[in-house]
């Protein structure tokens, strides 16, 4: 499925069955009207980009010291579970999913798993998403006596029904990590009070997981290295590219041309090695990459790598340079430094945690231009605000934080 076809379908479909659904939630004479007394199974529903399960984690662990008793699940797409499975915070029997890669697919495994739910009886339920319609209506479907949600209040976008027992403000001034613990925050409220969350998010709410590796695992990434450079050596200094973004939103991308041209700067000093990372479906752009460079010290490794593997090959890499998706987040489990640009989208909500996380932003007037209340789609042609950004500039900050990892 297309993000087009699906933003299609939450918005000529999503609209009336959120008005449907609202008006059945408030003829509903068993609605909950108290703040739950026993909690004893919370499902984390979250169907978009993989990179969120990484914001999410503050959220999980909050739920575990608020709830003890509790056992938590996690909804996904099939595509983006490995990104719950590397926290390892959950078991893996309790991540619950469904394909997203074909629509009769996707429209059969959603039915099956509605009944699944409703007869697993959770207490609760946290909808993580911003601005699928999709999401709150699970979160109806899935039978759950208390729901806890983003609501639009007064605010004139992210229409997505009244079916929340737990209406939560969401704050664009604030991290994502902080608005997915004030959904936890409200589960402990009495349904009705609103906005929630009225708490202060401590400092010390906010942890950043962090994903060793192995002597296993640096060994194996040295031998993956070593078959796509020979020349390859522990002098070395790796700089890894992730020139793509999601489909989600391919405005995201810094100009392919200035990543060539980076690389070939960058490669001039004899000890360092440019890696190009991506999925299977991105190779190409890799390749491209690749052949624009025209150096042994230049290489792909798109599609060659798991998740683990990736997360692996930061922990034996010295910097990363990527496009805001969900590698920079997979990052900031490792110490490697990681530079990440920004435009359409705002750092102050999605930067990953972390001091060796930059974010490369130019600050244009227009941006940020998507944002929960445009079902994340800017009127945009060409980005502007990544193109302002120099291949000088990065080269600079680049080599800055080689010179201190």
């Amino acid at each position: 499925m297309t993000v087009d076809f699906m933003r299609t379908v939450d918005r000529y479909v999503g609209i009336p069955a959120c008005l449907l659904l609202s008006f059945v939630h408030r003829l509903n004479p068993f609605t909950a009207r108290t703040k739950p007394s026993s909690v004893k199974k919370i499902l984390f529903l979250q169907i978009s980009e993989m990179g969120s399960a990484i914001s999410a984690y503050s959220a999980l662990r909050k739920a575990q010291a608020m709830f003890p008793d509790a056992e938590l699940y996690y909804f996904i797409f099939s595509e983006m579970q490995e990104s719950v499975h590397l926290l390892n915070i959950i078991p893996r029997e309790r991540v619950l999913t469904v394909t997203s890669k074909s629509f009769f697919g996707f429209i059969g495994g959603l039915l099956r798993m509605i009944v699944t739910i409703r007869r697993m009886r959770f207490d609760a339920i946290l909808d993580l998403e911003l601005f699928s319609r999709l999401s709150s209506l699970l979160s109806f479907l899935f039978g759950a006596r208390y729901r806890a949600g983003f609501y639009r209040f007064h605010m004139e976008g992210l229409y997505r029904g009244t079916m929340q027992t737990h209406r939560v403000v969401y704050n664009h001034t604030r991290h994502i990590s902080e608005n997915f613990l004030a959904l936890v925050y409200a589960l402990a409220e009495a349904p009705g009070r609103e906005p929630l969350s009225k708490v202060c998010i401590d400092e010390n709410d906010i942890v950043r997981p962090r994903i060793p590796i192995t002597p296993a695992g640096r060994r194996h990434i040295g031998d993956l290295l070593r078959r796509v450079c020979p020349s390859i050596t522990p002098r070395h200094r790796i700089v890894l590219f992730n020139p793509n973004a999601s489909e989600l939103l391919p405005l995201r991308r810094w100009p392919m041309e200035n990543y060539i041209a980076l690389a070939k700067r960058l490669v001039r000093d004899a000890r360092v090695i440019v890696a190009v990372t991506g999925a299977p479906s991105e190779a190409r752009d890799a390749d491209a990459i690749v052949a624009g460079v025209a150096s042994e010290r230049c290489v792909s490794l798109a599609g060659k790598t798991t998740l683990r593997e990736l997360v692996d090959l930061y922990h034996c890499s010295h910097v990363l340079l990527s496009n805001d998706s969900g590698p920079p987040n997979f990052a900031s489990l490792t110490p490697i430094r990681v530079l990440v640009f920004f435009g359409p989208e705002t750092p102050l909500c999605y930067k990953p945690l972390g001091n060796q996380i930059e974010a490369l932003y130019s600050s244009f007037a227009c941006s940020p231009c998507v944002s929960a209340y445009n079902h994340r789609k800017s009127a945009c042609t060409e980005n502007r605000c990544l193109q302002a950004i120099t291949v000088d500039e990065v080269y600079r900050r680049v080599t800055g934080a080689l010179k201190r990892s």
